[in-house]
């Protein structure tokens, strides 16, 4: 009896590979794992399924079913030339995702720029999002930074440049610039961070260059306060590239009614892989707020 129970176990914690279409050019991957209660995994703009490796197996062992979604133009989804690149566009593709999965009151937990995405998806569809979990992720305005938008203007010339080569190259740079300790950033993880764009090179430097042109129809500011899920921003303490700045940090504060600012020391922007076990620890704080019901304002010191 034993074998069986370790065998089902085996075959719930089995990633199962996704494709959802949405329309005729847009098919967004979803990696499923698992059982339990749903968390929504959203990666930020130069991860994937991959950058959720270590978090997603924690979580099933911990009782959850994850779904990592990619969002249009990331990892193995769909890169259309001319689609719609906006972060309010990408919130209701992951809505439309969500409502085909039958995925409802999620906690959502978001990295970077995605979590922009999940900001849009927790005011737009608050039947979806049951708390947010939000890493390094503050409330943007714009998918693209202006530096990711300088770098697009040479994105023509990066498969004369060297290609994937040159990517592996600045995307290692950007992984150890933006970490607390860069340790974790070997050869192995710069390859399963670049994948998506040695399988696909063209597609996703065009998928790119939608992004950095993508412009917003509304702004999420205003929206902020429609926010009634619990919502937790995780922030690395240590001195590194791509963080949530002081003055996004109070505009959540100030906007959002149930709000935890979550400082992790040591770490950079991608806490997930620097300090995986903080995210749980943060994961299980969420859910036992959502069981009590209420989490409030509060922010470390």
């Amino acid at each position: 009896m034993m074998w069986l129970v370790a065998a089902l176990m085996l075959a719930d914690s089995t990633p199962k590979s996704l494709k959802v279409v949405l329309s005729a050019a847009e098919t967004l991957h979803v990696e499923q794992r698992g059982m339990g209660e749903p968390v929504v995994l959203i990666p930020g703009l130069f991860g994937s399924t991959y950058s959720f490796r270590n978090i997603a197996p924690l979580l099933n062992e911990s009782g959850y079913e994850t779904f990592t979604i990619e969002p249009l133009g990331i990892g193995e989804s769909s890169k259309p030339p001319t689609a719609d690149y906006s972060l309010g566009a990408q919130a209701r593709r992951v809505a439309a995702v969500l409502d085909t999965l039958g995925v409802h009151h999620a906690i959502v937990l978001a990295h970077s720029v995605g979590g922009s995405e999940a900001f849009r998806l927790a005011y737009l569809r608050p039947d979806l999002v049951g708390a947010l979990i939000s890493i390094e992720g503050g409330p943007a305005e714009t998918a693209a930074t202006p530096q990711f938008k300088r770098a697009m203007k040479y994105a023509h010339w990066i498969k004369w440049l060297g290609g994937v080569r040159l990517i592996r190259w600045q995307i290692r740079k950007m992984l150890a610039a933006s970490s607390g300790n860069p340790s974790w950033v070997t050869e192995e993880v710069v390859e399963g961070y670049t994948a998506p764009a040695a399988r696909d090179l063209d597609g996703t430097l065009k998928a790119f260059l939608g992004i950095a042109a993508s412009k917003e129809r509304d702004r999420l500011a205003p929206h902020l306060s429609e926010l009634r899920c619990p919502v937790v921003v995780m922030v690395g303490g240590a001195p590194h590239e791509g963080d949530v700045s002081s003055a996004e940090i109070e505009q959540l504060r100030n906007s959002i009614p149930q709000i935890a600012i979550d400082t992790v020391p040591g770490a950079g922007h991608f806490i997930h892989e620097e300090q995986p076990a903080a995210v749980m620890a943060a994961v299980r704080r969420t859910a036992q707020a959502l069981n009590v019901g209420v989490m409030g304002n509060t922010a470390d010191p």
